[in-house]
C-alpha cells in the first residue's frame, strides 16, 4: 500500500535447484449481489469433479480440508462403517485430530488394529499411538509404544520420531538420529540443542549447512564450520569436507549473500564446469570484477565447449575495457551460438561508446539476420518498435513487433509483442489481422497479463476491463480435495492428501535428499510441501521457476505438468480466502483482485516487511494504516494479523478506486507508487488511451507492478472460474498454439 518504491526481496534459484538470491453459471454479478455470489466463500465454492481434481471420488479425502470441530461427526460416521479404505483413513483422521485435542484415550480407541489394517501409514499408525499413550500419563505403555515402532520400523524416516523421545533418557539414541537420518528435522533439532552445549561439534554444523540453510544466525554456522581444523586420526577432533559438502556450504553462502565466502568454498568443491562458472559469479556478484573476469576466462581453459562457457566468456567481455571488449566479445560470437545474440547487442552498445557507429549497425544487423531467434533478437526487435511507436511511426513499429511471433515465440517479449501487434493493426485499420493477434496471445500465453488484455479486447464476457473489474463478483470453483504429489513415497502421498500437514512435511525433509539439482516432480513437491507450512513466498516461487529449466528431459517433465490442474492451482493459491471475502464483499471490491494484490504485495506471508516499512499480506504502510483505520474508527489493529490487514488494505483500494472513478488500472497503480505520482502523470499526459498509460508509467517498478497484478487477477480468473476455463479451453482447440499468418500492411 503507498509507499517508497521498493523490489521485496524474493527468493530465486541461481541454479536450477538451488534456492538463492529468485461451472455453468453466469461468470459474474454485479457489486450489489457480492454477498451473494461470494458467500462461504471459503467452503463453498462450486466444487471441480473428480477428474479436474485429479482424485477418485472418496468421502474422506474432502473432509481433511475442513477444521476438526466441522468434520467430527462425518469422520465418526464411517469410523464405524464396514472394513474399507475409508474407514481407516476416517479413523487415523478422527484419532490424529483427537491427539491435537489431548484426548489420547479416544485415540487409542481408534487405533486399535489400524496398523494392521492401514499399510500405507502403518508406520505412522504406530507413531500415533506412542503419542496418544504420552497423552494418558501411560508412561511405561508410551516407552514401549516407542521402542516398537523403532524396532519395527528401524530404516523408516518416523523412527527418528522414537530415537528423539528415547534420546531424552539415552544420548546414544540422539547420536543414531543424526547418523541415520541427517535430514530429518528431529534429528536437525538434536544438532541445534547439542550445538547450544557445545558451537564447535563439526558433524552437527555440517547437518545444519546442508540440511538448514534457513537456521538463524546460519552465517555464524557455516563459518565456524569452515574454519574447523581436519579431522584428527582418531575422527574425535576436526572434519575434512568432502567436495560434495562444500559444494552445500557454498550453496547457502549464496543464500545469504555473502558472495566472497560462497566462491571460496565453490573453488573446495568438485570441479565441475557449473561450480566452476560459480566461482566466477560469485566473485562478480560481490563487486570484484577483475578477480571475476579472471576466473570466468579460466572457466573455457577447464571446460571448453560447455553452456558454461560460452556464459562465462560472455560476462568476462562485459567486465573488460571498450578496446577489450569488441575482440572478447567476437570469441564469443564465432564460438558459443547460444551466446552469441546477446554478445551481439551487448558488442553494438560498447561500439556505440566508442563511436563506432557503422560497426554498430553491423553488429546488429548481423544480430537479425543470423541470431535471429535468440532472446537478444527479440529484445532488439521490441525496443525498436516501442522507439516508432512513440514517435508515431505505428507501420514501423508493426514492422519491428511482427517477426517476434514467429522468430522469437519463447521470449519473455512475445506475449507483449504480440498484443501489441493486434493493437497496432488495429490502428492501421485491420481488423482481422487485429483479431488473430489478440487470439494468438491467448492460445499460446495464457498465463501472461497480455492474455488477459487480448481477451478483454476480444469481448470475452466477464473477463473484465481496466474501467469494469471493480464491480465484477466472479463465480469459483476449487478442487474438493487436494492432488496426488508427483514426488515421495506412498506414505507421503496419503498423509499430505489427509491434510496432516505437520507429519508429510517432516517426512518429506527426510525423503528429499536431491536438493541441489532436483527433479521436477522434486522441486514441485518441495514447493506444494513448504505452502504447507506457510512458506508461500518460497513454494510459489519455486513453482514458477520450473519454467526456467533447459535440458531436454526437464522442458518435457515441466511442459507436463503444466498441462495439469495441480500447477495452476500451486502457483496461484488462495490461502485467507474467507478473509478475502469479508472484507472485499464490505468494501465493494472485486475479491479476486483484492486477492491478485495480496499475491504481489506479499506472497500470502502475513509477517513480511519491505525495506521501507510496509508490513504483511496488503503491505500497509503504517502512516497510511493509521490514516485508514481512523477513516473506519478501528482503535486497535495489528498490521501483521490478516484480518486486520485485509481489512485495512481492501478498504484503501476501495478508496483509491473511489478517487479514479473505478479505473482499476489508475487504482491499483496508486496502491503502488502513490495517489500524488499518479496525479501528476495523469496532469502531465491524462489518461489518453489506457494500455499505453500503462506502458508509459514513468517508474518500472510500478509498470511491472499494475501488470503483475492484473496477470494475478486473469489467472485466478481463468483457473479458478468455470466459464472462461471453459472458453479458454474452447479458444484453445478452435485456435491451437500457432504463429498467425495475416499481416498488416
Amino acid at each position: 500500500m503507498f509507499k517508497q518504491r521498493r523490489k521485496k526481496k524474493i527468493s530465486h534459484f541461481v541454479w536450477p535447484g538451488i534456492l538463492a538470491l529468485i461451472a455453468g453459471a453466469a461468470v459474474s454479478t454485479k457489486i450489489g449481489n457480492f454477498q451473494g455470489q461470494w458467500a462461504g466463500l471459503g467452503r463453498s465454492f462450486e466444487q471441480l469433479s473428480p477428474k479436474q481434481s485429479g482424485n477418485p471420488q472418496t468421502p474422506v479425502l474432502p473432509l481433511a480440508e475442513l477444521p476438526p470441530a466441522e468434520r467430527a461427526g462425518k469422520l465418526e460416521a464411517l469410523a464405524n462403517e464396514p472394513k474399507s479404505e475409508n474407514r481407516d483413513r476416517a479413523r487415523y483422521l478422527l484419532a490424529s485430530d483427537l491427539i491435537q485435542q489431548k484426548q489420547g484415550k479416544k485415540a487409542l480407541d481408534l487405533l486399535e488394529g489400524l496398523e494392521g489394517d492401514y499399510r500405507v501409514l502403518a508406520s505412522h499408525v504406530a507413531m500415533k499411538r506412542a503419542q496418544a499413550y504420552e497423552l494418558t500419563g501411560d508412561t511405561q505403555k508410551a516407552q514401549t509404544a516407542w521402542e516398537e515402532l523403532l524396532k519395527k520400523y528401524p530404516k523408516e524416516p518416523v523412527a527418528a520420531e522414537a530415537l528423539f523421545v528415547l534420546g531424552k533418557t539415552n544420548p546414544k539414541y540422539w547420536q543414531q538420529a543424526i547418523a541415520e537420518f541427517p535430514s530429518h528435522p528431529r534429528s536437525l533439532e538434536i544438532a541445534r540443542r547439542e550445538l547450544e552445549k557445545d558451537p564447535n561439534q563439526p558433524q552437527l554444523l555440517l547437518a545444519l549447512a546442508k540440511y538448514a540453510p534457513k537456521t538463524p544466525k546460519i552465517t555464524e554456522i557455516l563459518d565456524r564450520l569452515v574454519n574447523q581444523p581436519p579431522a584428527s586420526p582418531d575422527g574425535k577432533t576436526g572434519i575434512t569436507l568432502k567436495p560434495e559438502e562444500w559444494e552445500a556450504i557454498a550453496n547457502a553462502y549464496m543464500e545469504k549473500k555473502e558472495y566472497f565466502k560462497a566462491s571460496a568454498a565453490y573453488e573446495k568443491a568438485a570441479r565441475t564446469p557449473r561450480n566452476a562458472y560459480l566461482v566466477a559469479r560469485a566473485l562478480d556478484l560481490g563487486g570484484k570484477r577483475s578477480e571475476a573476469k579472471v576466473a570466468y576466462e579460466l572457466v573455457e581453459t577447464e571446460f571448453p565447449n560447455t553452456p558454461e562457457t560460452g556464459l562465462s566468456l560472455l560476462r568476462a567481455a562485459s567486465l573488460a575495457q571498450p578496446l577489450d571488449a569488441v575482440p572478447a566479445f567476437d570469441k564469443v560470437i564465432a564460438g558459443y551460438p547460444d551466446q552469441a545474440g546477446a554478445a551481439l547487442v551487448a558488442q553494438a552498445k560498447v561500439l556505440d561508446q566508442l563511436k563506432s557507429t557503422k560497426a554498430a549497425a553491423v553488429a546488429r544487423q548481423q544480430l537479425l539476420s543470423k541470431y535471429g531467434s535468440s532472446e537478444a533478437a527479440a529484445e532488439y526487435r521490441w525496443t525498436e518498435a516501442e522507439t516508432r511507436a512513440a514517435r508515431g511511426d505505428i507501420q514501423g513499429a508493426w514492422q519491428f513487433a511482427e517477426p517476434i511471433a514467429t522468430q522469437n515465440p519463447n521470449s519473455k517479449f512475445a506475449s507483449r509483442a504480440g498484443y501489441w501487434v493486434g493493437k497496432w493493426a488495429k490502428r492501421l485499420g485491420k481488423q482481422q489481422e487485429a483479431k488473430a493477434a489478440f487470439e494468438y496471445v491467448v492460445s499460446n500465453y495464457p498465463q501472461s497479463y497480455y492474455a488477459w488484455r487480448s481477451a478483454a479486447m476480444l469481448g470475452w464476457p466477464g473477463v473484465g476491463d481496466f474501467t469494469t473489474v471493480r464491480s465484477l463478483s466472479p463465480k469459483l470453483a476449487r478442487p474438493s480435495e487436494r492432488p496426488v504429489l508427483p514426488a515421495g513415497s506412498a506414505t507421503l502421498k496419503e498423509l499430505y492428501q489427509l491434510g496432516q500437514d505437520r507429519d508429510s512435511w517432516t517426512l518429506w525433509q527426510a525423503e528429499f535428499q536431491n536438493r541441489v539439482q532436483p527433479t521436477v516432480a522434486e522441486q514441485f513437491t518441495n514447493a506444494q510441501m513448504r505452502m504447507t507450512q506457510g512458506e508461500y513466498l518460497e513454494g510459489i516461487t519455486e513453482v514458477g521457476t520450473l519454467e526456467d529449466r533447459e535440458t531436454k528431459e526437464d522442458r518435457a517433465a515441466y511442459e507436463a505438468l503444466k498441462e495439469q490442474a495441480l500447477y495452476w492451482q500451486a502457483l496461484y493459491p488462495f490461502p485467507y480466502v474467507d478473509l478475502i471475502e469479508k472484507w472485499s464483499t464490505q468494501h465493494k471490491v472485486n475479491p479476486l483482485l483484492v486477492t491478485a494484490v495480496v499475491r504481489q504485495e506479499s506472497r500470502f506471508m502475513p509477517k513480511i516487511k519491505s525495506v521501507a516499512g510496509a508490513v504483511g499480506l496488503m503491505q500497509v504502510m503504517p502512516t497510511t494504516g493509521a490514516w485508514v483505520a481512523q477513516q473506519i474508527g478501528l482503535k486497535e489493529y495489528n498490521p501483521e494479523n490478516p484480518n486486520d490487514n485485509i481489512r485495512l488494505g481492501s478498504w484503501y483500494l476501495g478508496h483509491t478506486h473511489d478517487q479514479y472513478k473505478n479505473n482499476s488500472m489508475l487504482a491499483i497503480a496508486s496502491y503502488n507508487a502513490g495517489p500524488g505520482n499518479v496525479s501528476k502523470w495523469l496532469a502531465q499526459k491524462g489518461a489518453g488511451e489506457l494500455d499505453e498509460f500503462v506502458e508509459a508509467i514513468p517508474f518500472e517498478e510500478t509498470k511491472w507492478y499494475v501488470k503483475q497484478v492484473f496477470g494475478n487477477y486473469w489467472n485466478y480468473l481463468r483457473v479458478y472460474n468455470p466459464e472462461i476455463s471453459q472458453r479458454w479451453a474452447k479458444h484453445s482447440a478452435e485456435h491451437p498454439p500457432a504463429t498467425p499468418t495475416a499481416s498488416a500492411k
